[in-house]
């Protein structure tokens, strides 16, 4: 089962502005005339029903979103770079690989969320004419897109989840009751990955059922495939334990007594998550000295008999599953999918870098904007170094200088960059 993948991704770099000047026929001697680049293309997550596991990015080393254009003369814009969209199941987790921030929690259908950024084109030298210049060779550079390293976790998200040993009937249970098409066996570990399906009933009302692969003895502990599969089951307001009375596998209670410690063992509070518990099979005549044993022994249960060979039972089944989710809802309605917080990186800020006294009349500017744009910038050339300066002027920098204290002749480290401070 494909639940946990780490890949990289790259949003794409603006494109660089243009440097050109009018030259018609009527303005021979025209000015500034080059266009902006074009930004760089987004990497987006986006919420897709129709898939279930994460199986698609496996072998997904990378993903890069296009470059933006070059700005061209005539004052002509760049094209911006082509957006990339990543689609994952509901459940999807995003996270930053390096430090473990939880970027992204998807858990609304057709959501969509912005994951890496695409660097801004550069602006074209009409941009950049003063009365002290009025014909700039100098143009912007396009910004750097973002680059960063996930890890993409599936946590499937549904209402109920069906859950017991394997071959007990989960999957057929899934495939009559919904639009769901498991791969239905008569054997152990059919169903090696979750599926999904909407049960709709005739009320109108309607829950997401979700069938969890067979867990086994052990799967607490990580036994097989257990932490993935019980990861996903921690999700879901409801679980529907499903027990195949006919004891061909597992003795029943034994069967209902393992997986109840399985649950514990994983995660205490699954020891108190609303099971409805279903007696399947029940059209075979060993069941009926099985269930028997089993009330005997669990008196203060509800059970619900099932054949899900012959259809039988199951209404009243999906009418509980039904009533106690809605009755979880009332009780929790603010639950929370995940207990961490999420680490939204695009909210506005008012201000993107950081004035550091580092002692002794030294300074340094930080700013993770800044030090893209010095890396891009040719400080041998007067217009590029003037045109720097004017930058950080109108993003406050010179007034945030003064402000923190820095007198003149101060030196201000600037990405690689060292300048002395003036008036």
């Amino acid at each position: 089962m494909i639940d946990l993948v780490n890949i990289k991704v790259k949003a794409g770099d603006g494109g660089k502005g243009c440097v050109a000047f009018r030259h018609e026929k009527y303005y021979p001697n025209g000015g500034p005339f080059g266009g902006d680049g074009g930004r760089g293309g987004n990497v987006y997550f986006a919420v897709d029903t129709n898939e279930t596991t994460l199986t698609k990015l496996r072998f997904t080393k990378s993903v890069k979103a296009g470059n933006g254009g070059d700005g061209m003369t005539k004052k002509m814009h760049g094209k911006d770079g082509d957006d990339v969209t990543i689609k994952v199941p509901l459940g999807t987790m995003i996270r930053n690989a390096k430090n473990g921030d939880l970027l992204a929690d998807l858990t609304r259908p057709n959501q969509v969320v912005l994951i890496a950024k695409g660097g801004k084109g550069g602006l074209g030298n009409i941009h950049f004419a003063t009365a002290r210049n009025n014909t700039p060779e100098y143009a912007q550079p396009g910004e750097i897109g973002e680059s960063l390293e996930l890890q993409v976790e599936l946590r499937l998200l549904a209402d109920a989840a069906l859950l017991g040993f394997p071959s007990v009937g989960k999957s057929t249970f899934l495939s009559v009751v919904s639009n769901a098409k498991p791969e239905i066996a008569a054997y152990p570990f059919t169903t090696i990955e979750p599926s999904v399906g909407v049960v709709r009933l005739s009320d109108e009302r309607s829950f997401v059922l979700a069938d969890m692969p067979g867990l086994i003895e052990g799967a607490g502990d990580g036994k097989g495939l257990g932490h993935e599969f019980l990861r996903h089951i921690s999700r879901c307001r409801v679980l529907v334990h499903v027990i195949d009375m006919t004891g061909e596998f597992q003795d029943p209670i034994e069967s209902y007594e393992i997986i109840n410690e399985e649950l514990k063992k994983y995660d205490i509070s699954l020891e108190n998550r609303k099971q409805i518990i279903v007696a399947n099979k029940m059209d075979m005549e060993e069941s009926k000295e099985n269930l028997k044993r089993f009330k005997e022994k669990y008196p203060d249960l509800e059970i619900y008999e099932t054949s899900t060979l012959l259809h039988e039972g199951l209404d009243k089944v999906l009418y509980a599953i039904m009533d106690a989710i809605e009755e979880v809802k009332v009780n929790t309605p603010e639950e929370e999918t995940s207990d961490e917080v999420v680490v939204y990186r695009y909210e506005p800020k008012k201000k993107d870098y950081a004035i550091i006294n580092l002692g002794n009349h030294k300074w340094k500017v930080q700013s993770d904007k800044i030090d893209r744009l010095v890396s891009q910038v040719d400080f041998n050339k007067e217009e590029d170094t003037y045109q720097f300066a004017m930058t950080l002027k109108k993003m406050g920098i010179d007034a945030a200088l003064y402000e923190a204290g820095v007198q003149v002749g101060d030196e201000v480290i600037i990405g690689t960059y060292i300048m002395n401070y003036e008036e």
